[in-house]
């Protein structure tokens, strides 16, 4: 169908659209400068200039999990394996702190030998030592109640990218052990618990069609998550998909705007993946309605190794130490970076 302004203007007054308004939405690139400055009118009407920038502690990259996409996958036998130890994680906070942040992320792969307890235990001592911060956990799927355990102790936010709502997809991209309706059930295990959810999906991942893109918006929808994160698809040479081709900046950009027109509460992350892709792939994807951003605060000798996909961004702007270089990037791009709390505002 042929899309109009006044198609575009309708998903910035209702939030939603036809399938098929939709879909003619994500195979156009005519309405992208339109998208952009309504999704960044939503940004400011909803958050102002905010950029909320979070320290990002990669903690583990063992994965018992075997993702035909990803770097860490355990059938790559050429990674390199790393385990930061509690006191490790807490120098990483205490550093974080140190630099303003009132947000840790804690992130790994799913890795068993950091058990229920062990979380816990980091995740309260943490809690105990800046009770003014957020803590967020993204360490895959869990059981309600080891859920409701690491919020026990303290975390309240978790981010779990579904990656495909389309379970045919889904099946293309994970082991046969691995179930689009257990991860879905998680994020719904996580609302019910009371964490601030965050999910989302690769764009331009293989075999991925626009109407797998339709069923993540719908999704999306159902599950009306508080964070969205989504980045380009990019390839790791130790994956069944080293051929494929990378993911599209400019489709990237355009769903940041769309999902920012759609949940003017969420919080977006403008990803390392959109400035490893290109050089503004970041300031894009602020211009277009993210204003999240999560610098790493890994010890350098680890962060290369954290490699879900080639040539990941080490930049200084990456880099928490370099909190200069990131605010300054943040600035030019037409934002404020703040280092507070942020929490989802849903006024």
């Amino acid at each position: 169908m042929a899309l109009s302004e006044n198609t575009v203007k309708k998903l910035y007054e209702t939030r939603t659209l036809s399938d098929e308004e939709f879909l003619a939405l994500l195979t156009t690139d005519a309405w992208d400068t339109l998208l952009c400055s309504l999704a960044d009118r939503v940004r400011r009407q909803m958050y102002g200039d905010k950029v909320y920038i979070r320290g990002l502690i990669e903690f583990s990259n063992h994965c018992k999990n075997n993702c035909h996409y990803c770097g860490i996958r355990s059938g790559n036998h050429c990674a390199i394996r790393y385990r930061l130890s509690k006191e490790e994680i807490l120098s990483c906070c205490k550093e974080g702190y140190s630099l303003g942040m009132r947000t840790f992320v804690l992130q790994s792969g799913e890795d068993a030998y950091f058990t229920d307890e062990m979380i816990c235990d980091i995740v309260s001592s943490i809690h105990a030592l800046y009770p003014d911060c957020a803590i967020t956990l993204s360490i895959g799927e869990k059981s309600k109640e080891s859920y409701q355990s690491y919020f026990d102790a303290g975390a309240r936010r978790y981010l779990l990218r579904h990656e495909a709502a389309s379970d045919a997809l889904y099946r293309k991209l994970h082991p046969e052990n691995m179930m689009l309706s257990a991860r879905m059930q998680c994020l719904f295990d996580l609302k019910e618990i009371g964490y601030q959810v965050g999910a989302g999906f690769m764009v331009g991942a293989p075999y991925q069609t626009s109407e797998d893109l339709l069923s993540d918006l719908r999704f999306l929808q159902k599950l009306d998550p508080d964070m969205i994160g989504i980045g380009p698809y990019i390839r790791h040479e130790q994956t069944p998909f080293a051929n494929f081709e990378n993911g599209s900046l400019t489709l990237t950009v355009r769903l940041l705007a769309i999902l920012r027109l759609m949940f003017p509460h969420a919080l977006l992350p403008a990803t390392t993946a959109l400035s490893t892709i290109a050089p503004d792939g970041r300031k894009l994807g602020l211009q277009a309605g993210a204003n999240v951003v999560m610098p790493n605060l890994s010890p350098v000798s680890v962060r290369k190794l954290y490699d879900l996909y080639e040539n990941k961004n080490c930049t200084d702007e990456e880099s928490a130490q370099c909190s200069y270089d990131l605010k300054q990037y943040i600035r030019s791009a037409g934002y404020q970076p703040v280092t507070d709390i942020g929490n989802v505002s849903r006024t």
